[in-house]
């Protein structure tokens, strides 16, 4: 399936050349000379597909016909068709780019967008998981397999467990059924990322992006492949240690097959686990756990509060995290302070 958006490619062919040429070279640009990822590449290019459709309608030609006001145009159209704040900030953010990029490259004489304001965006504060719930979620594994939504009936099989056809084993004389070798394994996977990913507070893709050769099992660190494509080291801990040194002794070689290659993590027909299956693996353990809805961003969320909140450093939280700006690590002092208005206004006979 195309992860492009829906739309996109049937708009940005109906542009005129100048307009397409724009649009390719920004998008190299983007991905060769800013190293931005896949995913904001496909963002910007959609919102500028976007814009140039907009100034298109409003008789420009080619780059050099864009002003301020066809700019300012669009922006009006998109909140007027319901655009939430950040996705305004996000697109006045890549109008500015393309513009900065367009007037050094010669197809503006001037760059329209740097009068450009950004919309004012209202920064939700994380939902983070308590400690105690943290070990509720990385111990389910095994013990409370996740149900698909609103799933009454008995525990399923964990997500992406391989399924054999057959019927389940009957329990006798209260008897546990006799567990699949590779479900088994799926709950081994389970447990490891779940470890690791509040372990490292990594981001889910570059979980899923390790091998088996970025983990340094003596030194427990991974060595993980950020935004930009930049590598950082992490530490974890040795509950982490140990899930994934199961995981790799008796899971992973269960599952893996032909396609695994060098993948830490595998999927339960042996290629490399996609983190679109993580995501729906981490919120399955959470629902059947009893939890509030948790992803991986959410673990990411938790590690960081509980770091700050065990005394760790600010810059030490960023660069584990993979924080270009400590603007970005802040907001979890932020999360902090109201975990502590709480407690003082729950606690405090004068508060």
């Amino acid at each position: 399936m195309s992860s492009r958006r829906p739309g996109t490619r049937a708009t940005h062919q109906a542009l005129p050349p100048a307009m397409r040429d724009a649009v390719d070279g920004f998008a190299v640009h983007l991905a060769q000379v800013r190293n931005r990822s896949a995913h904001t590449v496909r963002a910007y290019v959609a919102d500028l597909v976007s814009l140039l459709d907009h100034a298109v309608r409003m008789g420009c030609a080619a780059p050099a016909d864009l002003d301020l006001g066809v700019l300012r145009s669009w922006l009006a159209k998109q909140r007027t068709t319901g655009a939430a704040s950040s996705s305004s900030a996000r697109r006045a953010a890549a109008a500015r780019t393309f513009s900065g990029w367009a007037h050094r490259s010669g197809l503006l004489t001037t760059d329209v967008a740097a009068p450009l304001a950004t919309p004012k965006t209202r920064r939700e504060l994380p939902v983070v998981l308590r400690a105690d719930q943290v070990a509720t979620l990385v111990e389910a594994p095994g013990r409370n397999r996740p149900t698909a939504p609103g799933h009454d009936g008995p525990p399923a099989a964990p997500p992406d467990a391989p399924s054999t056809g057959a019927p389940p084993a009957p329990t006798t004389g209260g008897a546990s059924p006799e567990v699949d070798p590779a479900e088994e394994a799926v709950l081994s996977r389970d447990r490891a990322l779940l470890e690791l990913l509040y372990a490292t507070g990594a981001r889910i893709s570059e979980v899923c992006g390790l091998d088996t050769t970025d983990v340094d099992r003596e030194r427990r660190v991974i060595r993980v492949l950020g935004k930009g494509n930049r590598e950082r080291t992490v530490p974890y801990g040795l509950p982490a240690q140990r899930a994934v040194d199961r995981w790799l002794a008796a899971g992973r070689p269960e599952l893996a097959g032909p396609d695994s290659g060098r993948a830490l993590f595998l999927g339960a027909r042996g290629g490399r686990l996609h983190p679109t299956t993580a995501r729906r693996i981490v919120s399955g353990y959470a629902r059947t756990a009893g939890l509030p809805p948790t992803s991986p961003h959410g673990l990411r969320h938790s590690a960081a509060t509980h770091l700050l909140d065990g005394g760790a450093d600010l810059r030490a939280v960023q660069e584990l995290l993979g924080h270009s700006s400590l603007a970005s690590t802040q907001i979890y002092t932020h999360v902090s302070v109201e975990r502590l208005r709480a407690a003082y206004r729950q606690a405090h006979p004068r508060a």
